[in-house]
């Protein structure tokens, strides 16, 4: 068996390998950092607690900012430039960090940051997507999804070594990383784009030479994505206050120390490394709907046990719930996308499902962050009716990207069927 499995990776495509790996630096970089960030704001920067979530919203706003302008740029210039430079800045951002000082200046690295970071994960995907089939997709974004865990497990168990240290040493350790990673990239990567299709094959491929807003985002031309990424935000916003207000709440009920909050984190990332394919396979079957209903009742659950109690007990359970619903409807939105996706325009339209991503990492700090500023539970009793509502509509919304009411592209529409009839 194992002489099989050693045999299966040696014959997957090298870029694939490649983006898992990066995948796990990135993994690694944001576990290091994410929950030890807003101890650090708090306790050596001295930033108050409610404004903790405008800097969490000044990296996550350089996402933002690039991503309409530079989103759809490795469709123009590869895969393998892009991958290269970007990682390697977010890298920089994460080094300068530790030598920074005043808030001003923080935040101006975190928007830098974050502007490189805009083309990072959804250039992976696509790279992936290049050298893959479109039935292997679902397989393949949850084996990304198992290489970022498996990152998110030695990042917080490594900051929460170095925070004994100094807290702003676990950006020392993201930065380096992501490097090392870019550094891979450069001597290992081979350019993706166009793998698998002949040139001239695609009709969009006379679209390759649009400029402007709406040819780098086009959410602002697909109004099946644009209604699809409506409900990823909404859902995304609302599962990211558990991973932005416990370590704050946690901390202020005295429940977990900075190595604590790290090691629950790393927990939550190893039960993904562990379940997520063994879900994925459970799962394959089911529709949808019945995936991101799951994934709602699930982090409903967890708002509730963070609401009745602080204690250890209910941090556990919240974020063994809330790791059951990323594994749930993680790999759907993605291969939903890609499915939409002209091959043609792969990175745009990734770049595009990134930008809900990107205001779940700024709009999820910054209201879960105030909304705990004004009473301790808060954040849990608002999520979980906005959780409902935004499971259902996320749902439907892939339901209908199954079966739209206008035709899909003629060369989506394979894509779509295959890729999502694995979610049926």
């Amino acid at each position: 068996m194992i002489n099989t499995l050693l045999s299966s990776w040696r014959a997957a495509p090298r870029p694939a390998l490649l983006g898992l790996l990066l995948f796990f630096c990135a993994g690694f970089a944001d576990g290091a950092l994410v929950p030890f960030f807003p101890l650090w704001a708090s306790s050596e920067a001295g930033i108050p607690v409610g404004a903790i979530g405008l800097l969490f919203g000044c990296y996550a706003g350089g996402e933002l900012l690039a991503a309409p302008l530079i989103g759809g740029i490795a469709d123009r210039v590869g895969r393998r430039p892009v991958l290269i430079a970007s990682s390697l800045g977010v890298g920089a951002g994460f080094l300068a960090l530790f030598f920074v000082h005043g808030v001003a200046v923080t935040a101006l690295v975190l928007l830098l940051t974050g502007m490189c970071e805009s083309v990072l994960h959804p250039t992976i995907l696509t790279a992936i997507a290049d050298v893959t089939a479109p039935s292997a997709h679902p397989r393949w974004f949850s084996l990304a999804r198992v290489s970022s865990s498996a990152g998110q497990i030695l990042g917080p168990a490594c900051g929460a070594l170095l925070a004994l240290m100094s807290l702003r040493s676990v950006f020392l350790a993201g930065g380096t990383m992501l490097v090392l990673g870019g550094i891979v990239m450069l001597f290992a990567l081979t350019e993706t784009i166009g793998t698998g299709r002949a040139t001239g094959d695609d009709p969009h491929d006379d679209e390759d030479e649009e400029e402007g807003l709406s040819a780098l985002l086009p959410a602002f031309r697909d109004g099946r994505l644009a209604k699809l990424l409506l409900w990823v935000v909404l859902f995304e916003v609302a599962g990211n206050w558990i991973e932005a207000v416990i370590p704050l709440y946690a901390q202020d009920a005295g429940t977990l120390t900075p190595t604590g909050v790290g090691a629950l984190f790393a927990y939550a990332a190893a039960l993904t490394v562990g379940l997520q394919m063994l879900v994925s396979r459970m799962v394959e079957a089911r529709s949808a709907l019945w995936l991101t209903v799951g994934a709602g009742l699930a982090t409903i659950l967890a708002f509730a046990l963070l609401a009745a109690s602080p204690a250890m007990l209910a941090l556990i359970g919240a974020v063994s719930l809330c790791s059951i619903a990323q594994m749930l409807a993680g790999p759907l939105v993605p291969t939903a996308v890609n499915a939409l996706a002209p091959p043609a325009r792969r990175a745009s339209y990734m770049a595009a499902s990134s930008v809900a991503v990107d205001l779940k990492d700024s709009l999820g700090p910054s209201i879960g962050t105030a909304l705990y500023a004004l009473a301790p539970r808060l954040p849990w009793i608002a999520g979980i009716p906005l959780v409902a509502i935004a499971s259902l509509g996320l749902g439907a919304a892939i339901g209908r990207a199954r079966n739209p009411s206008r035709p899909i592209e003629e060369d989506a529409a394979p894509q779509l069927g295959s890729a999502v009839e694995n979610y049926r």
